[in-house]
């Protein structure tokens, strides 16, 4: 001990010891290297630890445990990552372990207290390793007096509770990776009617692709479809009418997006709104009528000294005419949408006031595919802009939860749909600034475009069965939560790894089950029931085929 310190240091130091004399020391440190290092273990005494009634013993030096050791009066924390077998008699083990933070003793209660992310003080070669017990666990998991949700059980205990800090989880985006049937949406269910709960009058906005979370949602949000969302085509930006309007690419394109750009101001301008505007732009959302659009392109296609032939405007006006009379796109494109109605729809929208139903699904299933990147990239931009341009009023942090995110920010940058994929990158690298959280919600996690699940605060990954995305999730968490991730493949249904600003360290997390009525319509068919069952046939493909034909439900 060194006699040099300070006696209130000494005195700690002391009770440290003294705390390490009691503990089952399982190893010693064999070398160190940043954020990594090396123990050996003694093999026959995990061993024996495993009978051990405190489940965080009986863990102690498996893959994915935590284990201490002491550097003068505090310990440090770290979390065991690989392991290999070692020694003549096959009785030492090689364990490589991540340091996560470090703790004070508090001899009193004899366990540990205020735990702190990050290394202040390495520890030498031979410093002992001891494990974790079930008490030093909660302090480590301790959510003191910050905001947080539970969400499940933390492994390998059963009653440790896992904990997400609010502020920070939502503060610096999030994202929810898994594959297929591993409760993925379950999980973001449980996670939002947490936040649900604890902030009643929030504002959530969610890009519901494939209508699972209507049936979740329906006491606690406000559900929109086609057949209510009533969605004003003017609010779309010069980029999203291109994509709706421009039928060609290359040369051509150009050429048709010039023209497209001329007419849209000219038929923005016609509205009283405009004239109080000193430098009206083709982005302003000011309504406009299709067609006094459409009679705008008819105008100048007749002009004498225009650039070019007459193709481009009647592709223009052909496009237009097609919408219109589509009544697929009449939750958009309707005649009944063209009165200013931005102010109502954006309260709707975006929960202004929420009245105690704080999240707003967005049911993308019943709108044409040729406009579903349109649509969800006019709702991501609007819930950009409203908080750029309503900064010095009072502030209404806004969260946008994006199911199915790699269709929207593909790491393929040749396709469509560029609008919304440049909104939603620009959200994920600029919106905490401005009060915009983004939640990404894929089931392949290397399909997104590169550099924004590098944006995300916080990353809970459940199973993922594809090792490119395994190795994607690698790259994109911090170095501390490596022993974490090599679980990913073992993770059981409702299981998963949390890291990142959301979380105290690293976690493994058991998901709570979630009453039948707050769950998503996710599940999969049951072919062995389902396929047993005849009967009503003919009157199913009636509907079904009447449906179909009216293209609604």
């Amino acid at each position: 001990m060194d006699m040099s310190m300070g006696g209130d240091a000494f005195r700690a130091a002391v009770a440290v010891a003294d705390d390490a004399a009691a503990l089952p020391e399982i190893g010693r440190l064999l070398d160190v290297a940043g954020s990594a290092t090396r123990v050996v273990l003694d093999a026959a005494l995990i061993d024996r630890l495993a009978q051990d009634p405190d489940p965080a013993i009986a863990a102690a030096g498996q893959v994915g445990s935590l284990v201490k050791m002491i550097v003068a009066n505090r310990w440090l924390i770290a979390n065991v990552r690989s392991m290999r077998l070692s020694g003549t008699d096959g009785d030492r083990i090689l364990a490589d372990i991540d340091f996560l933070g470090e703790a004070d003793y508090d001899a009193a209660a004899d366990t540990l207290r205020s735990f702190r992310r990050g290394i202040t003080r390495y520890p030498v070669p031979g410093a002992r390793v001891f494990p974790l017990s079930g008490a030093d666990m909660r302090q480590v998991f301790a959510t003191d007096d910050r905001a947080h949700i539970e969400i499940g059980t933390i492994y390998p205990t059963a009653d440790i509770r896992g904990a997400l800090f609010i502020d920070a989880f939502l503060g610096k985006h999030f994202a929810i990776l898994g594959s297929t049937g591993t409760g993925k949406s379950t999980a973001t269910a449980l996670i939002l009617h947490r936040i649900c709960e604890r902030a009643p009058e929030g504002h959530i906005v969610m890009i519901d692709p494939h209508g699972e979370y209507s049936a979740a949602f329906q006491k606690t949000g406000e559900i929109f479809d086609v057949g209510n969302l009533a969605m004003p085509y003017w609010l779309m930006n010069f980029e999203e009418h291109a994509e709706t309007f421009v039928t060609t690419t290359g040369a051509e394109g150009h050429v048709d997006r010039d023209i497209l750009a001329k007419c849209l101001l000219a038929a923005r301008m016609k509205n009283r709104l405009a004239e109080g505007i000193a430098k009206l732009t083709v982005d302003a959302p000011i309504p406009y009528l299709l067609s006094d659009l459409s009679n705008m392109i008819q105008a100048e296609m007749g002009r004498m000294d225009k650039a070019t032939d007459s193709a481009p405007y009647l592709r223009l006006k052909a496009k237009i005419d097609e919408i219109k009379a589509d009544s697929r796109y009449a939750f958009m494109f309707s005649g009944m949408l063209v009165g200013d109605t931005m102010g109502a729809f954006l309260a709707k929208l975006f929960r202004l006031p929420g009245h105690g139903r704080p999240i707003s699904i967005i049911d993308m299933s019943g709108v044409p595919s040729e406009i579903t990147g349109v649509v969800v990239s006019m709702l991501s931009r609007m819930v950009f802009d409203y908080a750029i341009w309503a900064r010095g009023e009072a502030q209404r942090p806004v969260l946008l939860v994006c199911e199915e995110a790699h269709r929207y920010i593909p790491a393929d940058r040749t396709g469509g749909g560029q609008a919304v994929r440049k909104v939603l990158e620009r959200i994920a690298k600029e919106g905490r600034k401005y009060g915009v959280s983004l939640g990404l919600v894929t089931q392949r996690p290397s399909d997104l475009a590169e550099g924004v699940l590098s944006q995300c605060g916080t990353i809970i990954a459940m199973r993922l069965n594809n090792d490119r995305d395994q190795a994607f999730v690698k790259a994109a968490m911090p170095e501390g939560a490596r022993g974490f991730l090599d679980s990913i493949p073992a993770l059981r249904n409702r299981e998963a790894v949390i890291c990142g600003e959301g979380v105290a360290i690293p976690i493994r997390v058991q998901l709570d089950d979630l009453e039948p009525e707050k769950r998503p319509a996710s599940s999969d068919p049951a072919f062995s029931v389902l396929w047993r069952q005849s009967g009503g046939e003919d009157a199913i493909i009636t509907r079904v085929i009447r449906r179909w034909r009216n293209q609604g439900r």
